[in-house]
């Protein structure tokens, strides 16, 4: 009896594992394709497109598709833009979603339910209903202008206007507000008898203890702010303030050579696999948390 539950545990075992590794090269080979074809002229790419050694370097590969885009497509400060872009909104983001989830957690002030239930209801509208009349404030609101010296009408064309109307995120909010209702009150009345106020508590002793939610709004924010496109199409129109999707698009709309098109990808495409292979413990313990929790 031993020996047949022993059988079937390393037959379960075999079946799971094959099970996944077909599943991770299903995943995985687009990406991987994508790679290997930045590496290719362009007619070894429809050429090879269905066999198997599409992935195997030979001597046509090379980098000359990657230094075709670094010259001829402007990445690297699409690149920078985008990293800035990003980089801010996830810092100044996390504090502010965070601390407005903390006021709604755990503190009492009127109006709080009806709080809640604007965020929540933010969830279920889509930004391009939004858009708009974003637009329409955006190129009205005043803003220093450094080079001037002065004041200057509208946010067009700057990063700012890329960042400032995404900082709170209704998702973000409620994702803090979830863990945050798991915190112990105990922990924010013994803090307030210690004579702490509600920023020292917010600060000292709720955030350290929520590490993975931080993570899983970091990558949410990041990859939220990486891939824009619509927003950035609609309000820059100069390569100054360009991120690296909209820069993608006219890339593509300026060659043929899918070669170069590929490598175009690829490098905007390795910062967000960097950045989520640097944090997934943290984001897998968070989702495993919150599935444990409910």
């Amino acid at each position: 009896m031993n020996s047949s539950t022993g059988s079937r545990q390393v037959a379960a075992t075999v079946l799971h594992t094959a099970l996944m590794l077909v599943a991770g090269i299903v995943f995985a080979y687009p990406l991987l394709f994508m790679l290997a074809a930045g590496f290719k002229p362009g007619d070894a790419i429809f050429t090879e497109l269905g066999s198997p050694t599409a992935l195997i370097p030979d001597a046509r590969w090379s980098l000359a598709n990657y230094r075709a885009v670094f010259e001829k497509g402007s990445i690297g400060p699409y690149l920078i833009n985008s990293g800035v872009i990003a980089v801010v909104t996830v810092v100044v983001g996390i504090f502010i979603n965070s601390a407005a989830a903390f006021a709604l957690a755990k503190l009492k002030w009127r109006g709080q339910g009806v709080v809640m239930t604007l965020i929540i209801a933010l969830l279920i509208v889509p930004f391009e209903v939004l858009a708009i009349p974003l637009l329409l404030i955006v190129s009205k609101l005043p803003w220093v202008d450094f080079a001037n010296g002065g004041l200057a009408t509208g946010w067009l064309d700057t990063l700012h206007v890329q960042m400032v109307p995404f900082l709170a995120n209704a998702f973000c909010v409620f994702l803090f507000y979830q863990f945050f209702k798991d915190v112990p009150d105990e922990l924010v009345e013994a803090g307030r008898m210690d004579g702490a106020g509600a920023l020292t508590i917010y600060l000292r002793i709720v955030m350290p203890v929520c590490k993975p939610v931080i993570v899983t709004a970091a990558i949410v924010l990041f990859l939220g702010m990486w891939n824009q496109y619509l927003w950035p199409v609609m309000t820059v129109h100069t390569a100054h303030a360009r991120p690296v999707m909209v820069g993608l698009q006219q890339y593509f709309g300026r060659t043929n050579q899918w070669g170069e098109i590929m490598a175009y990808a690829t490098v905007i495409t390795l910062p967000v696999l960097v950045f989520f292979l640097v944090f997934q413990k943290q984001f897998i313990r968070s989702v495993v948390g919150a599935g444990i929790k409910g």
